[in-house]
């Protein structure tokens, strides 16, 4: 198996990771993007909230991704990510894999920035179906 290197960009945001409030859902750092291969991507997300450490919470998060070809060609995409925060816990990551290309693999691409649009939140934890 052959193993390839990690690399971690800090991307820019439009939620502010910040102080807590008792009603909102906030990002505990500027999400993370960590490049697998030529155009796939992991884009990780660390969330808090402390209105959802009783009882937990479940959500959606809309996120906005600036990202560009070898070319100089720049392209962006909406994604949604959904994400959990267990009861007693009051924060979560949430982990999207995307792949951002022209061609199938057949470039090297680069995340430019990472925006968030929004964040949902439901009260309880997420039923899990089998």
């Amino acid at each position: 198996m052959k193993l390839m290197p990690l690399l971690m960009v800090a991307a820019a945001t439009g939620v502010h990771a910040g102080a807590p409030s008792k009603d909102r859902i906030y990002l505990s750092q500027t999400p993370l993007v960590m490049r697998l291969s030529k155009d796939e991507f992991r884009i990780a997300f660390g969330l808090n909230s402390e209105h959802c450490a009783a009882s937990g919470c479940h959500g959606r998060i809309r996120y906005r991704v600036h990202w560009k070809t070898e070319d100089g060609a720049t392209h962006s995409d909406v994604k949604e990510v959904s994400y959990a925060i267990a009861a007693h816990s009051g924060r979560s990551i949430a982990v999207d894999r995307q792949y951002f290309d022209t061609g199938e693999a057949q470039h090297t691409t680069e995340v430019v920035a990472v925006t968030v649009d929004e964040i949902t939140c439901q009260s309880g934890e997420r039923l899990q179906s089998l």
